[in-house]
């Protein structure tokens, strides 16, 4: 079976990425969500990507400053020049390993070429 393609990344929550209530600003997560969508888009393409839009993010437990999160992106689709990423964000403490997946999203990547034209990306691997 050929896994879809994936990027992980591991961030630390400081102080600075909070927000008034102490808890891990979203736009500080969408941030970090849109860096691991633009490398597994990258990564697949192999092409210059930018952001299309992002879809259903669902912010489910607040993240506070000393967790570390990890963000887990896959392509899941792709169309001619689009690829479909979902990222899933897990929010872990650093004492106890307890571990809770904390906000989840999905974006459209656009694959262009050298004159920022679309232009097409390559398919899925097939399952099996």
């Amino acid at each position: 079976m050929t896994a879809m393609p994936e990027a992980r990344l591991l961030e630390m929550v400081f102080p600075d990425h909070t927000n008034h209530l102490g808890t891990l600003f979203g736009g500080q997560a969408l941030a970090w969500m849109d860096k691991a969508a633009f490398i597994v888009a990258s990564r697949h393409a192999r092409r210059t990507v930018v952001t299309a839009r992002s879809e259903e993010v669902s912010f489910r437990v607040p993240v506070r400053a000393g967790q570390l999160v990890e963000l887990v992106a896959r392509v899941v689709g792709v169309g001619r020049s689009s690829m479909q990423v979902e990222v899933e964000m897990t929010a872990e403490d650093p004492l106890t390993g307890d571990r809770r997946v904390c906000t989840t999203g999905r974006f459209v990547m656009i694959a262009l070429d050298s004159n920022g034209t679309p232009t097409s990306v390559p398919a899925l691997p097939a399952a099996g």
